[in-house]
């Protein structure tokens, strides 16, 4: 048995909570512990093997970056459940708003009989969501869920049927979703057949094509022009900051050209900020960072810091378009998850994490860069605010076949699992680390991390 102990404080704001999981990493058991290895056995015998876990230790408490697990170890977590907890684990805002609203009313259907909450959530999101025009909101459970709704309102406006999408891009495990998706493996190998009428467009990925952003928006164009026909054409669905593909960040110009044309040929141009929205990359949505205003943007994830939310938010006149009862679902903005959302709002604002999510960003990427210069196999540094990733080649091709190197990384998610570091992998080919933490991890904690990682580096040697 181990018995690793790192005491790297931090000062969140909740004492009491963070009494109860201190803020630094223990690692006092092997990893899986016994008690986590006795439910992961419990697990296979009733949990479905399609649902797998990156870390199979089983989490008993959690509170701002921590994880605790049923073993008594600490891990700090630059996943918060893949862009869910921003604001933090068990926020005191959060909690206590849940805990009142569920004491109040836990479900009516708002189609049935509404409720201020829900009404709240759809003014916060027309006040933060990029665009000073008039905007509406439908809240409905999942970013997937979001994605659909999405792209039903689009094609109810437009009267128009087809859908694009960017290559490297990720929307969801439905069937629509799925056939949205660039990558089949693991999301849709083996589900189809799928959806029809969605296009897969080329896009922008200046670290391997090299290209300014208005010649990557003109290579879109040309697809969106010759294959799929403008006239044809609902919507094109973008996320700003791409998630699973590897964190990736468009050229300068490319969003805004793309929005151009689409606004020219009536085609409604989506953000899917389900990943990188809500406050999570130093704006409420990442599309500010680059002088984007999207005509509808889809809201889910940190939105409501644990509870299942999600919304399509934009303009009032394509959201109208809808006849009534063409939207909405049985759990849609539920009232609890309403109260929570109000809250994270509220903590974003009351707590500075705008500015925080920019602070990581700083610490973040310095800390990358300096090993940089010791592994000539990090090829690649992206990414904004707490949204931060390094795409890994091998050794001696960063400057010139850029060959992926999927292997290294996951090494390096294993050997800081070890130690009490929770990393994600992404990218289209595997290769890349992405670091996705709480608004809430301090610098120290961040240094620590990146110990543990220059290790892990070192290790693979």
């Amino acid at each position: 048995m181990t018995d690793t102990w790192i005491p790297v404080e931090s000062t969140p704001a909740d004492s009491a909570e963070s009494a109860a999981v201190p803020q630094e990493r223990r690692i006092v058991t092997a990893v899986p512990g016994p008690r986590s290895q006795e439910l992961q056995s419990r697990r296979t015998a009733v949990v479905s093997a399609g649902v797998s876990s990156v870390l199979p230790v089983y989490i008993e408490r959690a509170h701002g970056a921590v994880l605790e697990d049923v073993d008594g170890n600490r891990f700090l977590d630059f996943g918060a459940g893949i862009g869910v907890t921003t604001v933090g684990h068990t926020p005191a805002r959060v909690v206590d708003a849940a805990a009142a609203q569920s004491r109040d009313v836990l479900h009516t259907l708002f189609t049935i009989t509404p409720y201020e909450e829900y009404v709240r959530v759809a003014e916060l999101l027309a006040a933060h969501t990029p665009g000073d025009f008039a905007k509406k909101s439908v809240l409905v459970n999942s970013g997937a869920e979001a994605v659909e709704n999405g792209v039903k309102i689009a094609r109810k406006h437009t009267g128009r049927r087809a859908v694009a999408v960017l290559d490297h891009a990720y929307h969801g495990r439905t069937n629509l979703t799925m056939a949205m998706n660039y990558k089949a493996m693991p999301y849709g190998t083996g589900f189809g057949p799928f959806a029809g009428d969605v296009y897969h467009a080329p896009s922008s990925y200046p670290y391997r094509d090299g290209l300014t952003g208005a010649e990557a928006a003109a290579r879109t164009i040309a697809y969106l022009d010759k294959v799929v026909g403008a006239s044809d054409l609902a919507c094109l669905v973008v996320e700003p900051i791409q998630g699973e593909g590897g964190f990736m960040v468009y050229a300068d110009g490319y969003l805004p050209a793309l929005q151009e044309w689409c606004t020219v040929n009536g085609v409604v141009m989506i953000a899917d900020e389900i990943q990188s929205g809500m406050a999570r990359t130093g704006a409420y949505y990442a599309s500010e960072h680059f002088g984007w205003v999207p005509d509808l943007v889809l809201t889910a994830k940190g939105i409501a810091a644990g509870f299942p939310l999600a919304a399509v938010t934009g303009r009032a006149e394509i959201m109208d378009a809808s006849h009534p009862g063409g939207l909405g679902g049985t759990f849609g903005g539920n009232p609890v998850a309403c109260a929570a959302a109000i809250a994270v709002f509220e903590t974003i604002e009351e707590e500075g994490l705008l500015a925080e999510a920019r602070r990581i960003e700083a610490s973040l990427t310095a800390g990358l860069e300096r090993l940089r210069e010791k592994y000539d196999i990090i090829g690649d540094i992206r990414g904004r605010g707490a949204m931060i990733a390094i795409e890994l080649v091998e050794s001696g091709s960063a400057g010139t076949t850029k060959t992926p190197n999927a292997s290294a990384v996951s090494a390096i998610v294993a050997y800081a699992a070890q130690q009490g570091v929770l990393f994600l992998s992404a990218g289209t080919w595997g290769n890349v680390l992405r670091f996705l933490p709480s608004l809430q991890m301090t610098d120290a904690l961040i240094e620590d991390a990146l110990g543990v990682l220059d290790d892990a580096f070192a290790s693979l040697a």
